[in-house]
């Protein structure tokens, strides 16, 4: 009987196991199998796009069908998907159906329910929307399919076709096929570590351009890493120009193109007189001023604190700027309308600036590489000063006349200087040095507690940052808590008593604070010997980057940072140990560590120099053996011993 109920229980098992199986398909067995830490799979991502020319005009279409696999759980959370367009590019069809495999076979469940939303902002309306829906019943092993169909209205938005993604991708397919009369050029980006089939054909008056790549793997980013358009291998189609009447018509083929379309969108901007408020508010700021720059620097700095930074946009308001009498009565305005308020502002004190197109550092292309609109998502004003160009941004708070916004260090800036001419100049990045953060402190120790007093100065985008911690922090009563928060030092004991604040908001000065603080519990003593350690600030170790990483480390900005220790020798005490002064360098950072002894104070330094924004994989290892270097000196200690 118990052989046979083993049997029995065994057949059982078996026969479960085989349900099991048949409730899993081959393709999800396979990819399961291949992709065990992946959460899905992309079968297909395939891009049909046609150009033609009709009647004189550029129309164009393009056709995206898409399949994934989902091999675990997680298939549930992705099954909401949307589709974004806008008056540029207008969704003419589309088909969605989940994939569910039951007894041996896929069977379909299509997507009824499509919600069209518009994508709003926090306070105000955009011409963007989205396409919404639920792929109904998805599980591990489902798939999901979607077709539509779309009409890009501007031949100058033909938009980016990427390669690959952050999960396997099976199979990725572009194809263009564009009429004889109109020229296009590609521009390929990351593709140098996949294969890529390509092929060019003619058929029936088109030609036609075909891109393939199979079994890419997916892609990572790391924390910190730079913009994915910097990793992802990726196409930018454009379309150069086109034959008409026997006559050719440019259209994004050189970068003169470009900046003739966008002149032709802000030629008309600020034609109508002034507000007399306006012009009231220019006198004032401006009358006591003794130079053109402390002219423009008054202007910009007002704009800054009084015209709201808010994104939106309609239609081509995403390229024109509102006219300035408009922003300035509605006190608000996006990055277009801070620039078109500055230049009016700047043309009743008699001056000029230059409205600029540039792209932030999250958009890596040139305007050579790339004249298109995806070179650049930004606008700002450009005052020319001689040789010296001042990049004004008052998207932003707190950003003296002479620093850029972070966010376009390095970056090239198309400047406009009239209907035909234009030039390019890139934003400099800004010295580690003016970004200083300085913290001088003067030290007693009482039993196991230190107390001291300070001395904290901040420029630059430290100072900058900063300033915008306060603003996050409404109650002024919170204020000891972040100076305990942002000057901590020792151990988590570290406790401000009081603090005073200089130039708090000061776009030009330093600001200072000048505090008092003490630290419980640091000082180790053991029979005669008091064992202290005086490297009480440790930003360093925040730098330490995973060995592991695959992708590049971006900042926001180069830093300096400066501390000093002065230690007051107590009088009953003599100095036992010093350690020996330390420095590590190479061609993008260093870092010293210094003991002075002088009369009955022991002078500490420490600096460090960072001077880079961005490291690749070879400097990040670098950089962490230099880092673990500074991380054993900050071990060393004082010893001070009792006197006899």
């Amino acid at each position: 009987m118990m052989k046979y109920r083993k049997q029995l229980l065994g057949v059982v098992l078996l026969l479960f196991f085989i349900g099991q199986a048949q409730k899993t398909s081959p393709i999800f067995e396979e990819y399961k199998e291949k992709y065990p830490n992946a959460y899905s799979v992309k079968l297909l991502e395939e891009r049909k796009i046609d150009i033609s020319l009709k009647n004189g005009e550029i129309f164009i279409t393009q056709e995206v069908k898409e399949e994934h696999l989902y091999l675990d759980a997680a298939a549930t959370y992705r099954s909401k998907e949307s589709i974004n367009y806008s008056t540029f590019l207008e969704v003419e069809s589309i088909e969605a159906a989940s994939m569910v495999y039951e007894d041996g076979e896929y069977n379909k469940i299509e997507v009824k329910d499509f919600v069209t939303k518009d994508e709003m902002d926090q306070s105000f309306y955009d011409d963007s929307k989205s396409i919404n829906f639920i792929y109904p019943n998805l599980q591990p092993g489902s798939k999901s399919k979607l077709r539509y169909k779309e009409k890009i209205k501007n031949p100058r938005f033909l938009g980016s076709f990427y390669f690959a993604d952050f999960h396997p991708t099976v199979k990725s397919k572009l194809i263009i096929r564009v009429d004889n009369d109109i020229s296009i050029r590609f521009k390929e980006f990351n593709t140098e570590k996949i294969n890529i089939n390509f092929s060019e054909s003619e058929k029936r008056g088109k030609h036609i351009y075909s891109w393939e790549a199979n079994d890419v793997d997916k892609f990572k980013l790391d924390p910190g890493a730079p913009n994915f358009r910097n990793t992802l291998p990726h196409l930018i189609p454009m379309i150069t120009e086109y034959e008409l009447k026997g006559k050719k018509v440019k259209l994004l083929g050189e970068v003169s193109d470009l900046y003739g379309w966008y002149y032709s969108l802000v030629k008309d901007i600020n034609k109508d007189e002034a507000d007399n408020e306006l012009k009231k508010i220019v006198k004032t700021l401006t009358q006591d001023k003794k130079t053109n720059l402390e002219k423009v620097k008054a202007i910009y700095y007002w704009v800054q604190e009084n015209i709201k930074y808010i994104a939106f946009e309609y239609a081509l308001g995403g390229f024109v700027p509102r006219q300035a009498n408009d922003v300035f009565n509605k006190k608000y305005g996006d990055c277009k309308d801070n620039s078109s308020i500055l230049q009016e502002m700047l043309e009743i004190a008699g001056l000029s600036g230059n409205l600029t197109w540039i792209g932030t550092r999250s958009i890596p292309y040139k305007y050579n590489e790339v004249p298109t609109p995806a070179v650049d998502n930004h606008m700002i004003l450009a005052y020319m000063d001689g040789d010296k160009v001042y990049y004004l941004d008052a998207t932003g708070r707190y950003i003296p006349i002479d620093l850029p916004t972070p966010f376009i260090q390095g970056k090239e800036a198309l400047i406009s200087l009239g209907e035909k001419d234009f030039t390019i100049k890139e934003v400099p990045v800004i010295d580690s040095k003016r970004n200083a953060i300085i913290d001088s402190t003067f030290i007693k120790i009482n039993e196991q507690t230190i107390t001291g007093s300070g001395n904290f100065q901040l420029s630059g985008y430290s100072k900058i940052d900063f300033f915008n911690t306060f603003e996050r922090e409404k109650k002024e009563e919170n204020l000891k808590e972040v100076y305990t928060r942002e000057l901590r030092k020792g151990n988590n004991k570290f406790l401000i008593e009081d603090f005073k604040e200089i130039n708090k908001y000061d776009y030009d000065k330093d600001f200072i604070v000048e505090y008092t603080f003490n630290i419980q519990d640091y000082i180790n003593k053991l029979e005669n010997e008091t064992y202290i350690n005086l490297n009480l600030n440790r930003e360093l170790t925040q730098f330490k980057l995973k060995e592991d990483r695959k992708t590049a480390r971006e900042y926001r900005y180069k830093s300096y940072v400066k501390n000093v220790t002065v230690l007051e020798i107590p009088e009953k005490k003599t100095v036992d140990f010093i350690p020996e002064n330390f420095s590590v360098s190479n061609d993008f950072f260093e870092c010293s560590i210094n003991y002075i002894q002088k009369g009955n104070t022991i002078i500490y330094e420490l600096v460090m120099d960072q001077d880079f924004i961005l490291l690749d994989l070879k400097q990040q290892k670098e950089f962490n053996a230099l880092i673990k270097k500074v991380e054993k000196n900050f071990k060393e200690v004082i010893v001070l011993k009792d006197k006899k």
